[in-house]
């Protein structure tokens, strides 16, 4: 099986470094499980040295990272960039006052909330996640982040599952992914 890496086409390489896990969290999700990628020094850190030359001349002021595998990229790529780092979370985790945005994953609906003071007007936001599924939660981060004034520059991930078609859910942002994965 061949799968798509930015610079070719790769043969199981970096994706093979990724665990599958059939019927998790739900029956008829084949969910990707990123601890087997992030244990592996060589390929965390060709992760991270290719999200951040992408990003490099590009004038990320802060890194927007979803809960939560997303916090690990997000917070390699922010520390790689000198951006500073937002988390955005899952309901009542976040100690401040926050704005809410409403999402549907591909099994189930949820609600993310970024903290009111996280990102000021026209601030350059980078937004980072491990995944893009349906593209819900990506969409749900982008609103949050519009919603303080800030500017979504792109919304990057490690893998996207073009079957899935999140894309299209995400039309109107640029959007970048590592590896497509189309099983």
């Amino acid at each position: 099986m061949l799968f798509r890496l930015e610079e070719g086409w790769l043969r199981l390489d970096l994706l093979s470094k990724i665990r599958c896990v059939q019927d998790f969290p739900v029956k008829g999700v084949l969910f990707r499980d990123i601890t087997t990628l992030l244990k592996d020094p060589e390929a965390l850190n060709y992760v991270a040295q290719k999200l951040a030359e992408r990003y490099k001349d590009s004038r990320i002021d802060l890194v927007g990272a979803i809960e939560a595998r997303g916090f690990i990229l997000g917070g390699i790529l922010a520390n790689l960039l000198g951006a500073g780092f937002i988390p955005v979370r899952k309901p009542g985790k976040l100690p401040g006052e926050v704005v809410k945005a409403e999402y549907q994953l591909e099994y189930s609906k949820n609600i993310l909330e970024l903290h009111t003071d996280a990102v000021k007007r026209g601030q350059r936001v980078l937004i980072v996640d491990d995944l893009l599924a349906t593209g819900g939660t990506a969409r749900a981060a982008a609103e949050l982040v519009e919603k303080l004034g800030g500017e979504v520059v792109e919304l990057a991930f490690l893998i996207e599952l073009t079957q899935l078609k999140g894309r299209e859910q995400l039309k109107g942002y640029p959007v970048y992914s590592l590896i497509e994965d189309s099983r």
